[in-house]
């Protein structure tokens, strides 16, 4: 099958890969965005969006990413319904291939895949996924002020989603499957001297308990069943809230043999750049930003990559050369 070219390939659908899409396309790019098997990214299992500007009243995730679809479409992307499964970095123009069987070659790639919070797996955390289950303190936070929570993990992400929600919830309960945390030290000594935090050692969720979808009610959480990974034995233990941070996996498996990554699995990229170590390859959003991991920052990134892939086919090389 002989490739279709396009001087600007967008993989990846959320707010990076849309953002990117909308300014190539008014840079009169003509981007091609092939949005893979998730198309909107995690907002689309997002409730309630409080923290994206420009919104007065709270929005909901799969709305607002309907909303950069159709402006991205609007200003003249191409929107590809499909599922890269093979990226061709050494030479160029570069080439991806799809599930379908399509053959894509590209002067510039943004790379836009994401990454996705670890979950615990069991049946009754699906349930509740957005109704009281989240994987992000600073995104639902701010709707458990003064209530009851739970963190679960015991590396830096759960510690400062502790700390984080400590300033915002009434009591914040830690569980962790160990007997110590495998954070910074002194990230968990600022934990031990909150005085509403809690640390459940050598404890796991076995369920999370909650009253099911009535309409016009969405389902909500009320409690957990907590069991002893030494002993077996399960109690119950009343809550408003879980939040799961026992990490993330970024998207980036297509890309693990031709592109430098962090000891972490992320992308890198050059300081102050999208711009990964192949000159005309860019990575924007989660995928690369392994701190923030926000809508409106892998949006800004989103905006970058375009930006830095429009200097390149000008003929103005990024600095990633600086950073190597």
């Amino acid at each position: 099958m002989s490739a279709r070219h396009t001087e600007v390939l967008i993989i990846g659908s959320g707010p990076a890969g849309y953002t990117a899409a909308i300014y190539a396309a008014r840079a009169m790019l003509k981007p091609v965005l092939i949005a893979g098997m998730e198309q909107g990214g995690q907002l689309m299992i997002t409730t309630d969006v409080e923290n994206y500007p420009g919104f007065a009243d709270p929005i909901q995730g799969p709305w607002l990413m309907e909303q950069m679809l159709n402006q991205a479409v609007h200003v003249g992307a191409e929107i590809v319904n499909d599922l890269v499964t093979e990226v061709e970095l050494t030479r160029r123009p570069f080439t991806v291939r799809t599930d379908s069987g399509a053959v894509w070659s590209a002067d510039t790639l943004i790379i836009a895949t994401g990454a996705k919070a670890k979950w615990l797996g069991i049946e009754s955390e699906q349930r509740f996924q957005g109704f009281g289950v989240s994987a992000c303190a600073t995104c639902d936070g701010f709707f458990y002020r003064n209530k009851d929570v739970i963190v679960v993990g015991g590396g830096n992400s759960a510690v400062e989603e502790a700390l984080y929600l400590s300033n915002i919830a009434r009591t914040v309960t830690v569980v962790h499957r160990r007997d110590s945390f495998r954070s910074e030290k002194i990230l968990a000594e600022r934990l031990s001297q909150r005085p509403n935090v809690k640390v459940l050692w050598n404890t796991e969720i076995a369920e999370i308990t909650g009253e099911p979808a009535k309409p016009p009610m969405p389902p909500s959480v009320n409690g957990v069943r907590l069991r002893d990974t030494r002993t077996g034995e399960v109690i119950e233990h009343a809550i408003d809230g879980v939040f799961v941070a026992i990490g993330h996996a970024p998207a980036t498996e297509l890309f693990k043999d031709t592109l430098r990554m962090k000891p972490n699995g992320y992308l890198w990229t050059a300081p102050d750049s999208t711009a990964t170590n192949v000159p005309g390859v860019f990575a924007a959003g989660d995928v690369t930003d392994d701190t923030f991991r926000q809508a409106i920052t892998a949006a800004g990134l989103g905006c970058m990559a375009a930006l830095e892939a429009e200097r390149y086919l000008a003929g103005i090389q990024p600095i990633v050369q600086a950073a190597e």
